[in-house]
């Protein structure tokens, strides 16, 4: 990215979850033509911190014909949405960026044809209100020296890009990226020595790119392996370098972001089960 990340450490942090946090719309940059940078702040922010890499929030929009989203309630089991309110969508994303400073943290969108999340950022404008919880979830490996293979789609940028960022200057990543195609690549800003090769994805063969690129990466050395793409394509992927190529399991991570076909993807999918 142009930008330069803040540094992040790079220790696993326990999941952690928060109330959620009302937030307006400071600022939307286009970095591709299919990825959005909207920039959220509000004093509501001030104690917000980012512990580890590939950490999510979780976003609440605003129901259709709502301004802002409704807030869960307290109550005796927990939070719980009002019956009398229009139920806001929510999903997971991963945060770019935050700046302590100034109570801003960056989220980045990746536009599909069909979505809320992606219909919202088409239109996501300076003043729009949504609201945040988290982060949560953490990074299993810790981040440093040594050679890196990072592999995502669309939808892992965000988290390959915080994952670069936390690498040191003695560290090397080789980075395969399955993207629609060429408006889709950008810069990636590391300390670290990045290699990055983007592929270009066959209509509708989510994943295919990514299996071919690693099942000829040399493996032999590698400090460590995250993917994170397509569910489906993830669980063939770590099958493949798990049992195909003898990969330390210590060594891999694994998250199917999304699956073909489905809404709303848990974000718990770490894509150890069978394929």
């Amino acid at each position: 990215m142009a930008d330069s990340p803040n540094p992040t450490p790079t220790a696993a942090a326990p999941p952690r979850r928060r109330q959620f946090r009302p937030v307006e719309v400071v600022a939307v940059r286009r970095v591709t033509p299919r990825l959005v940078s909207v920039a959220l702040g509000g004093d509501t922010l001030a104690g917000f911190e980012i512990a580890a890499p590939t950490q999510h929030v979780k976003i609440l929009f605003p129901a259709p014909g709502e301004d802002a989203p409704t807030l869960p309630e307290a109550g005796p089991d927990g939070p719980r949405f009002p019956d009398d309110r229009p139920r806001p969508v929510m999903r997971t994303f991963t945060p770019r960026r935050f700046d302590a400073a100034s109570n801003t943290l960056d989220v980045e969108f990746v536009l599909h044809d069909e979505g809320p999340a992606s219909a919202w950022a088409r239109r996501a404008r300076v003043g729009h209100r949504l609201a945040v919880a988290g982060p949560g979830g953490r990074m299993p490996l810790v981040l440093g020296p040594g050679r890196w293979i990072v592999a995502g789609d669309e939808s892992a940028i965000p988290a390959v890009g915080t994952l670069l960022a936390a690498l040191p200057a003695s560290a090397s990543a080789e980075v395969y990226l399955e993207v629609t195609d060429s408006s889709d690549q950008m810069a990636l800003d590391s300390a670290a020595d990045v290699s990055a090769s983007w592929l270009h994805r066959a209509p509708g063969a989510f994943g295919t790119s990514l299996e071919t690129a690693l099942s000829e990466a040399t493996l032999t050395g590698a400090a460590g392996v995250w993917v994170a793409c397509e569910a489906g394509a993830v669980r063939r992927i770590r099958q493949a370098l798990l049992s195909g190529r003898s990969l330390d399991p210590s060594l891999l991570v694994t998250r199917g972001y999304w699956r073909l076909g489905e809404e709303n993807h848990p974000d718990h999918d770490y894509g150890e089960d069978a394929a």
